[in-house]
């Protein structure tokens, strides 16, 4: 007698097996019909938050997200509205957790921190993150060191900056560089205390920091600025002795303080040295040279300079256009203006507009100087004299 329980348990499998499609079809379409919302990134959601209150939870709530964390833009762009908002103490919760995170143990990371509440205007927490930094666990080195150091020069307190600059490095044991040299004079000049920086200088050549070009090329334009022409010439020529050599910024410096004189031959000269000794003008150079011709009235040899800076391979930027057509229309030297903006300039040259609508008038009373250049005296970028 033949058993009917294998066909049996094929209908319940069978019913099984459609039943179990049909469950999974369902689940399938609703899914479809009730999609899942996607979050947004935490990216997007700081960049389009304007409310400062919410800014400062949203980016507390995401201080472990490395995406966060790691995004410079994001770091630096919550902390300046923040700082817009005047919420300072909510700028100082967010740095001081995020130094006691893991992040908190490296010198780079630091430094941002550092820089961040130099950008809000918090000095103190500033100086305060350097001084701790053995607290949380971070090595001190001259980078943080100058990362502070930049924060403080915003201060303008010459006592301060002073103070950190001598004392901060011994108390620490951090070996200062040229670069901590460079941010003080720098700091110094812009203060006018030109003198003060120049001793700074001497004594940490003593101590081994040998000031390089941008030591040398701050002094002279600070010192050119204030008149002071001789010390300038006199940096100029102890940098050539000590062989550190000028460079491009150092001969604008020179070619700016020339002209400013209304020694134009002087600064042509010195353009012929660049150009002999390999050191390649830029249009920066060629532009002030330009100048110096028009301020001593010798348009000739103004157009000449600018013959040869084309005939050099350079196109000229909008500010050696806007020298030549102020100068020309003062000078009603239509033809030569003419020639300057159709024949040279881009044909959507704002220039264009310049020249129609600039008032020309004519000053006949500037003086004359010769057009002839003596090509002596070439072989030497120094020394130099007043």
């Amino acid at each position: 007698m033949l058993s009917l329980r294998p066909s049996r348990r094929l209908c319940h499998s069978a019913a099984a097996a459609a039943i179990s499609c049909v469950n999974s079809s369902a689940t399938v379409s609703s899914s479809v019909q009730n999609p899942k919302r996607i979050e947004e990134p935490a990216l997007i959601k700081l960049k389009s938050e304007r409310d400062p209150e919410k800014l400062f939870h949203l980016f507390k709530a995401n201080a472990h997200n490395r995406l966060v964390v790691e995004n410079r833009f994001a770091f630096e762009d919550t902390v300046s509205r923040l700082a817009g908002a005047g919420r300072f103490d909510y700028i100082e919760e967010l740095l001081e957790q995020q130094k006691a995170l893991p992040q908190g143990r490296r010198e780079g990371f630091i430094v941002r921190i550092i820089m961040l509440y130099g950008k809000a205007g918090m000095i103190k927490q500033s100086v305060d993150t350097f001084s701790n930094m053995h607290l949380f666990g971070c090595k001190r080195t001259v980078k943080s060191f100058n990362a502070t150091l930049q924060v403080l020069v915003q201060t303008r307190d010459l006592e301060a900056i002073q103070a950190f600059f001598l004392e901060m490095p011994s108390k620490f044991h951090v070996e200062l560089d040229v670069i901590s040299l460079n941010i003080v004079i720098k700091a110094l000049c812009e203060m006018c205390v030109l003198d003060r920086a120049y001793s700074i200088m001497v004594e940490m050549e003593r101590v081994g920091i040998r000031p390089d070009v941008v030591t040398y090329t701050t002094l002279i334009s600070a010192f050119y600025k204030s008149n002071r022409g001789e010390v300038g010439n006199g940096l100029w020529n102890l940098m050539v002795l000590k062989s550190c050599l000028p460079n491009l910024a150092t001969f604008n410096v020179r070619v700016q303080y020339l002209v400013n004189r209304h020694r134009a031959w002087e600064a042509n000269r010195l353009l012929k040295v660049m150009i002999k000794i390999r050191m390649k003008p830029d249009e920066v150079t060629y532009n002030l040279v330009i100048k110096g011709f028009f301020l001593i009235g010798d348009l000739k040899m103004a157009k000449r300079v600018y013959s040869a800076l084309h005939g050099n391979g350079y196109k000229p930027n909008m500010k050696i256009y806007q020298t030549m057509i102020h100068y020309l229309c003062r000078e009603d030297s239509r033809l030569s203006m003419k020639y300057v903006i159709m024949g040279r300039a881009p044909r959507r040259c704002w220039t264009l507009q310049l020249f129609v609508y600039y008032p020309c008038r004519n000053q006949s009373n500037q003086k004359k100087q010769p057009s002839s250049c003596s090509s002596e005296g070439l072989d030497f970028v120094g020394p130099f004299e007043d």
